[in-house]
C-alpha cells in the first residue's frame, strides 16, 4: 500500500493519497483534504493517479476545506458523516474562530454512520463510528492492509480535543477504547495531526489512556 501524507492548511492536518499499488492510473482514495486544494491537486497530477473517492472522518474545518475544489476537479464523489453532512454543505458558518477561510462549501454525493462496508479504490473498508471529538465522527479501518485513518480521535502521544462544540470526554475515550478491543495492536495509525504510530504503541505510551489501556 502507498501512502502519501499532505500536512497542510495554519492547524497542520495531515491529507492522506492512498493506493494499493503505486503505478500510474491507479486509483487512489483521499482522506480529509483540509485545506492547500492547489498543492493535493499538483500531487494527484505528479503521482498521475485516479482519486476514486474522497473520504471524510469529521467535518471540522481544518479536514474539509478543500474538498470542493478537489472534489470538482477530480470528479470523484465524497464520503460524509451523516451526523455532518450539513456542515460541509455550509462550511463557513461552523468555522470557530476569525482568521480562517473562507472556504467553498460542498454537497456530499454519499453518507457513512458506522457499519458500512466499502469497497473503493481496490480496498475494502470498514466505517467505524467514533465520536466524541465531533458527534458524528468516523475512522475508516483497512482491515486487509492493517490500517486505521483515525481522523482526530487519536494521535501519537495524545488523542481528540473535547472542548469545542459537539464534544465530549467519556465518549471520545469510549471510541478510542472499541478501537483498542477490536482491531489487531499492529494496526498503522494514519492521524489528522502529528505523526503516525500504531494502536499497541499507543496503548502503552500514551499518557490520556492511562484508564483504559490496562
Amino acid at each position: 500500500m502507498d501512502v502519501r501524507c499532505f500536512t497542510v492548511g495554519p492547524v497542520a492536518e495531515n491529507c492522506y493519497l492512498v493506493r494499493a499499488e503505486n503505478r500510474p492510473g491507479a486509483p487512489a482514495l483521499l482522506v480529509d483534504p483540509g485545506d492547500e486544494a492547489e498543492r493535493l491537486l499538483d500531487a494527484i497530477e505528479r503521482l498521475e493517479a485516479r482519486v476514486e473517492a474522497i473520504l471524510i472522518t469529521h467535518c471540522h474545518f481544518d479536514h474539509i476545506g478543500a474538498v470542493a475544489p478537489v472534489a470538482r476537479a477530480t470528479g470523484a464523489p465524497v464520503w460524509v458523516p451523516a451526523a455532518e453532512r450539513h456542515v460541509l454543505a455550509d462550511i463557513n458558518s461552523y468555522v470557530p474562530w476569525p482568521g480562517f477561510g473562507p472556504f467553498e462549501s460542498w454537497e456530499a454525493e454519499h453518507t457513512v454512520a458506522g457499519g458500512e462496508k466499502l469497497e473503493l479504490a481496490g480496498f475494502e473498508i470498514d466505517v467505524l463510528f467514533t465520536p466524541g471529538h465531533s458527534p458524528g465522527h468516523v475512522s475508516y479501518s483497512l482491515p486487509d492492509r492493517g490500517a486505521l485513518f483515525s481522523g482526530d480521535v487519536l494521535f501519537r502521544g495524545s488523542v481528540g480535543r473535547t472542548d469545542l462544540p459537539g464534544a465530549d470526554w467519556d465518549t471520545l475515550l469510549a471510541s478510542i477504547r472499541k478501537l483498542l478491543e477490536t482491531l489487531p495492536g499492529e494496526t498503522t495509525v494514519y492521524p489528522g495531526h502529528m505523526g503516525v504510530t500504531t494502536l499497541e504503541r499507543e496503548r502503552h505510551t500514551n499518557p490520556f489512556l492511562a484508564e483504559i489501556a490496562s
